[in-house]
């Protein structure tokens, strides 16, 4: 991987010329660009892509949340394999490992048209003493947060004591439940599905999800009975602003939400819920109102035998689901550790905005030789493991004290506003046409990889697209997004680069 300062080449004018630049000029230029890729060969995303521009600015839409169809059942059933079939690619989740470690826990799923989130309770890999206990207490979990269950059995094999203790679970629900026969390669073996009609889901599915056998029926008959808005995830539109305060235990993310809502005294509305569920409470700071999503912490390991813990990672990703930006909250009195990084990590995957809080200040403001001591080495843990979020808004906080509790505002404030923030395609081509005139791209194999057009394609977070005719180095993708920061503001957001290489059409 070529590095950054590769490609830096000294100083250069290229925030005099973008603050020089006639952005009318800019626009037909950019127009002319963008004709310029009829000599190319494009696909229909980017043709709707590239028509999508037309369009204008047009305002932010909130969306309702999608429904959520969650897949439960024992290992080996092949809950997997249903996945990548429903998602029709494959994905990381035949090789999940259970909790943290996950690269996802929901996916965007779409058949006829529909959209939907698809979680996953894959990886359960139970010790052998505790198998019911533990695969009862992750199906629960998947039950909570979703509008709909599709338990998957292994029909080659038949009801097991662990499915029927799920079953006692799914029936609690009242969820609407799809009993899926999996494993049902062809015909022939139909006849074993009949004995799951004694679990008393009523009637099963036979499929094969390796084989695809059955699935577009039961998919068909799934979208029948889903409804269209989430009952669990949903959230009003353009109501308050909804953050995700995360952490690993102890470090005060419950102090910090409760001190949000004690200290103003405006509580609004508690939305009640489950043990297992985030409670959300709409407080007013600031003049504004929000929803604080409180969370349980994250463990360094998910053992299965810790049922709630896996609740614990899976109920993150659902907040970050349902959020917009995220609070990460951070001890400043212990030393930044591997879980502090992966929570942010999960923030950054989740393409969400993002503020730091240092919680427990106060105990580094004591005049005393260890506390100094501490405050150097911290400010060294930031710089070393936090350098790829130095964009996000710092606030130095005491949760228990309320000290510096006003400038949790503003930051939030920031980052969502960056979150959402528009460059004009006009602008954003002159950027890169300037940026590469300063410091072209190195020469690879003896070809220079070419910048043939950009767009920004959306925004949460902001995402830009560019039409190459080559691959970017990941150092000079980089290099581009640092840049991009410096000369417009995009502190507390994430922003993404995507590449489309594409060739000259032949003649």
């Amino acid at each position: 991987m070529a590095a950054e300062e590769e490609y830096e080449g000294g100083p250069d004018r290229l925030a005099e010329k973008m603050d020089e630049l006639d952005e009318q000029l800019a626009e037909q230029r950019a127009e002319a660009l963008r004709a310029g890729l009829a000599d190319y060969d494009l696909d229909e995303d980017d043709a709707a892509l590239l028509a999508g521009i037309t369009q204008g600015e047009g305002g932010i839409e909130f969306l309702p949340a999608l429904p959520v169809v969650a897949i439960v059942g024992r290992p080996n059933v092949g809950k997997s394999a249903l996945v990548n079939r429903i998602l029709g690619r494959r994905e990381a989740v035949v090789e999940d490992t259970p909790g943290v470690t996950r690269d996802r826990v929901t996916y965007k799923a779409e058949w006829n048209d529909r959209r939907f989130s698809l979680v996953d309770t894959g990886g359960w890999e139970p010790d052998a003493k505790g198998i019911d206990r533990s695969v009862a207490a992750q199906a629960e979990v998947a039950i909570d947060l979703s509008d709909l269950v599709l338990f998957v059995v292994d029909a080659m094999v038949g009801a097991t004591s662990t499915d029927e203790h799920v079953v006692k679970l799914l029936r609690k629900s009242g969820k609407i439940v799809f009993l899926v026969a999996n494993k049902i390669d062809d015909a022939r073996q139909e006849p074993e599905v009949a004995a799951l009609w004694s679990l008393g889901l009523g009637e099963p599915y036979p499929t094969s999800a390796v084989h695809g056998r059955g699935v577009a029926d039961l998919l068909d008959a799934v979208l029948e009975k889903l409804p269209s808005i989430s009952s669990v995830a949903k959230y009003e539109i353009g109501g308050p602003r909804r953050v995700a305060i995360l952490g690993r235990p102890n470090v005060g993310k419950s102090s910090l939400l409760n001190k949000a809502a004690g200290e103003e005294r405006v509580v609004v509305n508690e939305i009640a819920g489950t043990t297992r569920d985030p409670v959300d409470t709409v407080v007013e700071l600031g003049g504004k109102l929000w929803r604080l999503v409180d969370t349980a912490g994250i463990r360094r390991r998910v053992h299965l035998s810790q049922g709630a813990d896996f609740y614990a990672s899976l109920r993150t990703s659902a907040a970050l689901e349902r959020a917009e930006v995220a609070v990460v909250v951070l001890d400043v009195s212990e030393t930044i550790s591997e879980q502090d990084v992966r929570i942010i990590d999960l923030v950054l995957e989740s393409g969400r905005a993002l503020v730091l809080a240092f919680n427990k200040w106060d105990r580094l403001t004591d005049i005393d030789l260890e506390n100094a001591d501490r405050r150097r080495y911290l400010e060294r843990e930031i710089e070393q493991d936090l350098a790829h979020v130095a964009w996000a808004p710092r606030v130095n906080i005491s949760a228990k004290t309320g000290r510096h509790f006003d400038k949790l505002v503003p930051a939030l404030e920031t980052a969502l506003e960056n979150w959402d923030r528009r460059i004009p395609t006009g602008k954003f081509n002159a950027f890169i046409s300037e940026l590469v005139a300063e410091h072209p791209h190195p020469l690879r194999g003896g070809k220079q990889p070419r910048i043939l057009f950009g767009t920004q394609a959306s925004t949460r977070p902001p995402t830009f697209v560019l039409f190459t005719t080559g691959f970017l180095d990941p150092g000079y993708r980089r290099f581009i997004q640092r840049r991009l920061r410096e000369l417009y503001e995009f502190d507390g957001t994430p922003i993404v680069i995507n590449m489309r290489v594409r060739e000259k059409r032949q003649r």
